[in-house]
């Protein structure tokens, strides 16, 4: 089957109406679109973010340093609904010029101090690991392992993501030709992945580290099939050591924390849209609080 033809023109042009259901978050043109001041809480570490895969990220990040005892890491969760623009927001932007979840802001060092900012998950993990040396070798073939799967991750994704996810559940038709060619990529990434894990527990090697915690929201759930309703599709029940992983990562209690933080699809109780305390996730997932009258 061969794709409907489509002529570039010698200069592309943005419309609108072309961008189906991403059109109020996708643009060609940085910037603020509205004036928005981001809230403040109480703690040194501020996120703004919502529950996708790579929000997910740090907040099962913080969550492992708070159950590793890291008490400095204790943090607010403001959540950002990316549907509604509040990217665009100059709040935000002043933190991610990109307008992309996650950011964050590091107020540790007291009201006298610039606050820190930091954006792409990548850069927070390592920001974060490096700040109370955790899950993040210091030196030597652990460390150089550990980046290297990581970055492979932000490297990685946009194939599932921007590619594979679009056109395979997105688009507004389903072309062939774009389909065939991310799912031959994606394959090869879980293959990829499936050796690593066929020889090691972890990602790095024999360490849990920000590399499985990079990975483990993407790849760990298509191996589960709990993305873009592609699992047999994509035939993930063939990676057998990817399942494994995965399953073992989710059975961390801080994994299913961080996890609920900024969530907003799916049971309530898996959702916590905003986290501002420990005790939240006992009291104020969405099952528990009564709907606006």
């Amino acid at each position: 089957m061969t794709d409907t033809a489509y002529t570039p023109p010698k200069v592309w042009t943005w419309n609108e109406a072309s961008g189906g259901q991403f059109a109020n978050i996708n643009r060609p043109v940085a910037g603020a679109t509205h004036e928005q001041v981001l809230p403040v809480g109480r703690h040194p570490l501020q996120l703004y973010s919502l529950g996708t895969p790579n929000g997910v990220k740090v907040t099962v990040m913080l969550e492992e340093l708070l159950a590793a005892g890291h008490s400095g890491a204790e943090y607010d969760a403001w959540l950002i609904r990316i549907n509604e623009g509040q990217q665009f927001g100059s709040g935000f932007v002043e933190v991610n010029p990109n307008s992309k979840i996650p950011a964050l802001v590091d107020r540790s060092g007291g009201p006298d101090v610039e606050p820190i900012r930091v954006f792409e998950s990548g850069a927070i993990l390592i920001y974060l690991a490096e700040k109370f040396g955790a899950f993040l070798p210091e030196s030597g073939r652990e460390r150089a392992q550990t980046l290297s799967w990581l970055f492979w991750q932000m490297g990685s994704t946009p194939f599932l993501g921007g590619g594979f996810g679009h056109f395979y559940a997105y688009a507004p038709e389903k072309l062939e030709y774009p389909i065939n060619r991310y799912a031959m990529e994606v394959k090869r990434q879980m293959d990829v992945l499936n050796r690593q894990l066929a020889e090691h527990p972890f990602i790095a090697g024999d360490a849990y580290t920000i590399a499985d915690m990079a990975v483990w929201p993407w790849y760990g759930a298509l191996a589960k099939g709990q993305v873009y309703g592609a699992g047999e599709f994509l035939s993930v029940h063939e990676y057998t050591h990817v399942i494994r992983w995965a399953d073992e990562i989710a059975k961390r209690p801080a994994v299913q924390r961080g996890r609920k933080v900024n969530r907003v699809q799916g049971d309530p109780a898996s959702q916590l849209h905003e986290r501002h305390d420990a005790s939240d996730f006992d009291t104020k997932t969405q099952d528990k609080i009564a709907p606006a009258p």
